[in-house]
């Protein structure tokens, strides 16, 4: 037996024509499109690369992009005036500060800074109680996209065991929150989980978010799965060159006995910024009283 993979490009591209078709219809009808603004403070590689990504698709789709990228040694007062100015800006309907932030900067203090309404990383508080509470909220990106694509291999998820493992606020808790609201049987493990392979084996949805390379084993993966991996790892080459990408899912032995799989790359990654874009949508729309 041999898991299908799932196509995270393909849903993703998929979701982001939905979007350009809805920003097309917007701008036709309301004369404005939404408008994304993605601060960037400091140069690290990682970060530019995803910040380079999120303009590209934010313009592929119609949307606005409003870059805002500052010297590492920014002052954390300085950011929080920006984030304020951007709250108070009418023509930007979603804002995203990315991470990580350099040392002196408290990101949790500037992440609270965003408003709710325009929070379209989810990560604020008050889209957390949203969530959890079960009303409509803007859910971070990752999990957002996560689920989408245990939806495109399992439409019907009612009873079903998912088992994440990783309770990051990022990724953990809002996939278990996600998964409770579809009816699932959720189990949330982590680094102090006793027997952690036996657990995982309960799953009939697996959802790895936890950071080490190829950390969960075939043989933990019970037979017929939906296994969705969250990590990308990049295992140093044995000559010094770039190395390779790996999830947190031993990928070539999860996929003997998994029904279906995600891959890394190619699986949840390009997921995350479709739904960066749903959320800005989102965003546009709630905050013009758009239907």
């Amino acid at each position: 037996m041999s898991a299908k993979r799932i196509d995270g490009k393909a849903i993703a591209a998929d979701l982001r024509a939905g979007i350009a078709l809805a920003v097309d219809e917007i701008e036709e009808t309301h004369r404005f499109a939404p408008g994304l603004a993605v601060v960037l403070v400091g140069d690290d590689p990682a970060s530019q690369v995803y910040v380079g990504a999120k303009h590209k698709a934010t313009l592929e789709v119609g949307m606005r992009s409003l870059e805002h990228r500052l010297p590492a040694d920014t002052p954390e007062g300085a950011l929080l005036d920006l984030v304020r100015q951007l709250n108070a800006d009418d023509g930007v309907d979603g804002i995203l500060v990315q991470l990580p932030l350099p040392g002196h900067i408290d990101a949790t203090k500037v992440l609270d800074a965003i408003a709710p309404a325009k929070d379209v990383d989810g990560f604020h508080a008050t889209n957390a109680g949203l969530l959890a509470t079960g009303r409509p909220a803007l859910v971070p990106c990752t999990p957002a996209g996560a689920m989408r694509l245990v939806r495109a291999a399992l439409p019907d998820l009612a009873g079903k065991h998912a088992v994440i493992v990783g309770r990051s606020n990022i990724v953990g808790k809002p996939m278990a929150q996600l998964l409770l609201a579809a009816d699932c049987t959720v189990t949330v493990a982590h680094s102090k989980t006793r027997d952690l392979a036996s657990v995982v084996r309960l799953g009939d949805i697996v959802v790895a978010a936890v950071g080490r390379p190829e950390m969960v084993k075939g043989d933990w993966i019970k037979p017929g799965a939906v296994v969705i991996d969250v990590g990308i790892n990049r295992l140093p080459a044995p000559d010094g060159g770039k190395g390779r990408l790996v999830g947190d899912v031993d990928f070539a032995a999860a996929e003997k006995v998994a029904g279906a799989i995600t891959p890394v790359p190619g699986g949840v990654g390009p997921m995350t910024i479709a739904c960066l874009l749903a959320n800005t949508l989102q965003a546009a729309k709630a905050r013009r009283g758009i239907a």
